[in-house]
């Protein structure tokens, strides 16, 4: 009989550690139950491209799954036949010189220094923040593959490590995750950003850290808002206000995604309700050490409540609270200005100041097309159905010409 390769081993331990199913793993990487059965009697093999979607879905490497040997060289060639970036920064994160980083374009994104001289955990947060400064400005899909190949690094590390320097790096690692969830969000990928949000979650419950428990929570509840779910989004959000410190910021962030998905729910009254708890809490709230909600201000408040507000159709107030935030968006932003000018728009589109709508569109649509945000395409294709069919203006028709080519450029 045939040895069985030792990369079908792999797959099949990856799916038991997992407690998934064939069924469900199959579902996962988009195959049938019987080619993922082929794959671990080692009938088959898997295509390059299906190797990089299970190291990017699983959070492992091709290497681990013994897909390459060990010797830089073959990891590296290896890695160029898969598409480059994406399992480039999987195989090898560690070794994404400069070379490597210049060809697949991310040579703003990696700091030039390695781990040697400082803690890993301090060289990780360096890169974290540099992933999340370049995502403010370019969007999410220069900095995923970046996001994952220093997850992978991490996962590494983990094994040298013990005691309060792995709980260090845990904390670490759940602040990636969370990036990564948030990156997946931006792009529409809602399914790959609850895989790493579920990862967020895990890890902050094995780094002990109470506070990263709170926000991945109120996370979660966001995530599910994004998605139209509001059972999910309150009974999450109403879990991490009972975790949260008494009075903290933590707590008012909590508060707001509460208020969101009761807004979902069409419960004014609650919404409100919890939006001014919110309020009260982020006045109150002592300025914490914690890395979590350093984003959160009274504009954060603010934009959400007018996005629960535009659902519960009050269409003017709404488009006041978006063009206040526009207003107060400090420079760096770029996307998030994209975000809100395409939720404005929306707003006047429903009280019926269509020409309005559709230049606020236009101008969000050229930046949703520069950073590759599905967020605002989103938000765009629901102005494009809110504005009525009678609606002939010059803005409308640009507008909806505009939206059509960037449509069938990026296959939305």
């Amino acid at each position: 009989m045939r040895e069985r390769p030792a990369w079908a081993g792999a797959l099949r331990e990856l799916r038991q550690r997992h407690l998934l199913s064939q069924e469900q793993m199959a579902e996962q990487l988009d195959v049938d139950r019987t080619t993922l059965g082929r794959w671990e009697r080692g009938r088959n093999r898997p295509q390059p491209n299906q190797v990089a979607s299970i190291c990017r879905i699983f959070a492992v490497s091709a290497e681990q799954l013994c897909f390459v040997d060990s010797e830089a060289m073959k990891r590296r060639v290896f890695a160029q036949g898969l598409l480059g970036v994406g399992i480039m920064a999987a195989v090898k994160p560690l070794d994404l010189g400069l070379e490597a980083a210049e060809r697949v374009g991310l040579t703003a994104l990696i700091p030039a220094e390695s781990t040697s001289g400082r803690r890993p955990v301090e060289h990780f947060l360096l890169v974290r923040k540099t992933l999340a400064d370049n995502d403010n400005l370019f969007g999410p899909q220069q900095v995923i593959p970046a996001a994952i190949g220093q997850v992978q690094a991490m996962q590494r590390v983990r094994l040298t490590l013990r005691g309060a320097d792995l709980r260090g790096l845990l904390q670490v690692q759940t602040q990636f995750a969370d990036l990564l969830g948030w990156l997946h969000q931006d792009i529409g990928d809602f399914r790959t950003s609850q895989y790493w949000m579920d990862r967020a979650l895990e890890w902050a419950h094995l780094a002990g850290d109470h506070d990263s428990v709170v926000f991945v929570l109120a996370r979660k509840s966001q995530l599910a808002g994004d998605m139209l779910d509001p059972v999910e989004a309150v009974d999450v959000a109403e879990a991490a206000m009972q975790l949260a410190q008494p009075g903290s910021r933590l707590g008012a962030v909590a508060a707001t995604y509460a208020a969101h998905g009761h807004a979902l729910r069409g419960d004014r009254a609650t919404s409100d309700r919890l939006y001014d708890q919110a309020w009260t809490l982020l006045e109150r709230a002592e300025n914490a050490a914690s890395p979590w909600g350093r984003f959160f201000d009274s504009a954060y408040i603010g934009v959400q409540q007018a996005r629960s507000l535009a659902i519960l159709g009050d269409h003017r107030q709404a488009a006041d609270g978006f063009r206040s935030a526009i207003d107060d968006l400090q420079p760096g932003y770029h996307r998030d200005r994209g975000v809100y000018l395409a939720r404005e728009a929306v707003a006047h589109a429903g009280a019926g100041e269509f020409e309005h709508a559709a230049a606020l569109g236009a101008e969000a649509l050229g930046i949703g097309m520069e950073t590759n945000s599905g967020r605002i395409v989103i938000e765009l294709v629901g102005l494009n159905d809110a504005l009525e069919p009678g609606s002939s203006g010059p803005e409308v028709a640009r507008f909806r010409e505009a939206l059509v080519v960037a449509r069938g450029r990026h296959g939305r």
